[in-house]
């Protein structure tokens, strides 16, 4: 028998033995009049008062000399002491939590406020039962989970160990709940549009595909929030909308992509990318205010502050810079050779000029720090986004980068239904060749923008952006990121 199957086999006797004495050591209700957080709160006037009180919370450690017993116990709230004296609670109710409680059992003690001599704000416990008898041991507090893999396959007791860890859950709760007020103050519209498509949009990636068994289709898993679905709506007449939801991706791990993930996308009519960056700008400035408390950021190799002027980069230049080659005039002999120089793997016969100057960007990005839009993007690049009134080669879009990376993507939307059958188009054909992040051709959506879209400006950003300000990787951000079964 394992050290650990001895350990449970020992609380599964005291989980008997409360049982024996007539005790549920699961109820199903609490008498809890206050949270830990509370009385700690407004513990001088409790004292004063001198009232009974009760609080529930885990026991996260325990000290028994004699006939008095030292517990911390924590509900989420507050960590507090319990003071047990069995000439308080009495032998028989002493005895029995002696015998029968463990550190990670959930407990309720009902008592006055009291300090003891050291000063410790406590409670004088004149009462107790059981809430939830746990049979196994909570990992040490002080050593944790030291492998990653278990961190993230038992999150639960990673947060139990790391505060880190569940300090990283309520920001991602605030930062979402910022971007949505933001919008919402705004006069934004929430929406919820098809996670199942039978085509996919608004982004170049490889999706997940699964079968409905009620209509014996096959569809796909969305791999964005909803944006032809939202464009749509323009159509229909709502002039301002936004959707916070789950999107899936077929595609590599890596520090900054996972294969699900939260995503933002916002639609805003009569609007184009110029006005868009600005309202951009101030919306990131708010929402890391508001989840981190500064404007200034240390992500690996990056120093960033969103409080700066933000740099303007144009791609072609960039390019030009780097690599000696113009995005818009280049063979794909060209960018192969730029490919080469720059020890950017191939992908065999697969490979195109889209996707050969996308790795070429891909690749120099990571030098930016930022805060900074990159603009100028070839039309080839980018299939939902009008073309340029002073060059019709490049489109009205940009990407916020931040410490090498992408941090959302924004342009003025493609209203012309010509236009955007065209490059459906050459999408379709780019995926005919082989390559299965091209975009899909819909042509519902070509459709609803023949009855008439009006100019709009969209904008997406993912959990990525949080990852990044909070300076990890983007599965330790997840609070459940997805694991390999065990063997």
């Amino acid at each position: 028998m394992s050290a650990l199957d001895e350990i449970r086999a020992e609380r599964l006797r005291k989980l008997a033995l409360l049982e024996e004495r007539g005790i549920n050591p699961y109820p199903n209700r609490t008498n809890r009049t206050h949270e830990i957080g509370q009385v700690l709160g407004g513990f001088s006037v409790l004292e004063t008062e001198g009232g009974s009180l009760v609080i529930n919370g885990r026991v996260r450690a325990m000290r028994t000399h004699g006939g008095s017993s030292f517990v911390d116990i924590e509900d989420g709230t507050g960590r507090m002491q319990l003071f047990l004296k069995k000439d308080e609670i009495g032998a028989e109710m002493f005895e029995l939590f002696i015998d029968t409680v463990d550190t990670g059992d959930f407990i309720e003690a009902a008592g006055t406020p009291i300090r003891t001599k050291s000063g410790q704000e406590s409670l004088m416990v004149s009462s107790w039962q059981m809430l939830a008898k746990t049979l196994r041991p909570i990992p040490d507090e002080w050593y944790g989970l030291a492998d990653e893999d278990e961190r993230f396959r038992r999150r639960y007791l990673d947060m139990l160990l790391n505060k880190e860890v569940l300090e990283n859950a309520k920001k991602r709760s605030i930062f979402w709940n910022s971007l949505r007020t933001y919008l919402l103050a705004r006069d934004f519209v929430e929406v919820e549009t098809p996670v199942l498509e039978n085509t996919t949009g608004g982004a170049e990636a490889r999706p997940f595909v699964t079968h409905h068994n009620a209509l014996d289709i096959d569809v796909f898993l969305r791999i964005s929030a909803g944006e032809l679905w939202q464009k749509m709506l323009l159509v229909g007449g709502l002039p301002k909308t936004f959707e916070i939801g789950r999107i899936f991706r077929n595609e590599g791990m890596s520090r900054e992509h996972l294969q699900d993930y939260t995503q933002l996308e916002f639609y805003q009519a009569y609007s184009d990318y110029e006005e868009g960056m600005r309202m951009v700008t101030d919306m990131y400035r708010t929402i890391a205010q508001e989840t981190f408390g500064t404007l200034e950021f240390t992500i690996g190799e990056h120093t960033v502050n969103l409080a700066d002027e933000w740099v303007t980069y144009d791609f072609c230049e960039v390019l030009k810079n780097e690599y000696g080659l113009d995005p818009l005039t280049a063979s794909l002999e060209e960018v192969k050779s730029a490919l080469q120089k720059a020890g950017i793997e191939k992908e065999g016969e697969t490979m195109s000029i889209e996707r050969g100057v996308d790795l070429l960007w891909k690749k120099v990005r990571k030098t930016i720090s930022g805060p900074g839009f990159l603009i100028g993007v070839p039309v080839y690049l980018e299939p939902l986004a009008k073309k340029s009134e002073k060059n019709d080669k490049v489109v009205e879009r940009f990407q916020i980068i931040l410490a090498g990376s992408e941090m959302g993507k924004g342009f003025s939307e493609l209203n012309n239904p010509i236009d955007q059958k065209e490059r459906f188009m050459k999408q379709q054909a780019l995926r005919d060749a082989g390559d299965d992040e091209a975009q899909m051709a819909d042509m519902d959506f070509v459709e609803a923008l023949e009855y008439g879209m009006p100019p709009a400006f969209g904008f997406g950003l993912s959990e990525r952006l949080f990852s990044f300000l909070a300076n990890k990787d983007v599965r330790e951000a997840q609070l459940f990121p997805l694991m390999r079964p065990r063997d």
